[in-house]
């Protein structure tokens, strides 16, 4: 009796997961490609739009492979992940710190503010016609547009993070000798870092969505250079093989870091 108690909320709970995370999301990318499939159909149905049938769905599937073992599309991944990365990385080393000032002095908060606010509204690639000829190279002003895109969630919700957190912490702390090192690595980092990854997650949206433009003028490398050059030379197949890869890479550094907030998800009961 007891075994099948135990076993029928295992089975309930494996029966859930499988529908949350196998049958609904099946249902939906389903939905999508069929949607693709009737438009690449409709397309080809048209004397007026007929010319335009390699972005269909067939097309576009036949166009991967080649892509594929001729090493363009890694070629382009690794220009845009280096970019990305180190854009990302310069975001949050300089926002956490500019958080945590935040967070930590009311004056320091009222003092940044409306200039933060004006500044974060304004955006990213406003600052191209500026930023080329501010840096010699365009790698350096991609990487530069991308921090600026990147580094507001970070510094925000480290702040935010910051404010919750028990004030009689640092007095305990304090009393007890610690220093600043300590206060960041015991107390602080460990209290806020649901909400730096919560930052960093929503960074790296804004930042993927800055990257592939960004790439559209200026270098000859990355997947927003990949898309310009299939337009150019109406390879519309390619070109909509590389807005598939830039959608599946994104989604799967989204459920990368979504999964380190999960992990970090124990800090909102704190």
């Amino acid at each position: 009796m007891t075994g099948t108690t135990t076993e029928n909320p295992t089975r309930l709970k494996r029966s859930e997961w499988l529908q949350d995370h196998i049958l609904y999301p099946s249902i939906g990318f389903g939905i999508l490609i069929g949607l693709w499939a009737l438009g690449g159909w409709l397309l080809a149905m048209s004397p007026e739009t007929s010319n335009f049938t390699k972005f269909g769905l067939l097309p576009t599937l036949k166009a991967v492979p080649g892509l594929i073992s001729s090493g363009y599309i890694a070629e382009h991944i690794w220009a845009s992940g280096y970019r990305l990365a180190i854009g990302l990385i310069l975001a949050i080393l300089v926002g956490v710190p500019i958080g945590i000032a935040i967070g930590l002095s009311k004056i320091t908060e009222q003092i940044s503010n409306e200039p933060f606010q004006l500044l974060r509204m304004v955006s990213p690639l406003s600052w191209m016609p500026i930023v080329v000829f501010v840096f010699p190279k365009w790698d350096q002003a991609i990487i530069f547009l991308i921090t600026v895109a990147a580094i507001w969630p970070v510094v925000y919700a480290t702040a935010a993070g910051l404010k919750k957190v028990d004030p009689a912490w640092f007095k305990v702390s304090k009393n007890l000798g610690a220093s600043f090192r300590q206060l960041l690595s015991e107390v602080i980092f460990p209290a806020i870092a649901f909400d730096i990854f919560t930052g960093i997650r929503l960074s790296l949206g804004i930042a993927w969505v800055v990257l592939v433009p960004a790439e559209l003028l200026g270098v000859s490398s990355g997947l927003g250079y990949a898309i310009k050059d299939a337009r150019e030379t109406l390879a519309y197949d390619q070109l909509t093989a590389m807005v598939v890869v830039i959608g599946i890479l994104g989604f799967i550094l989204d459920s990368f870091v979504a999964r380190m907030v999960k992990r970090y998800s124990w800090q909102r009961d704190l």
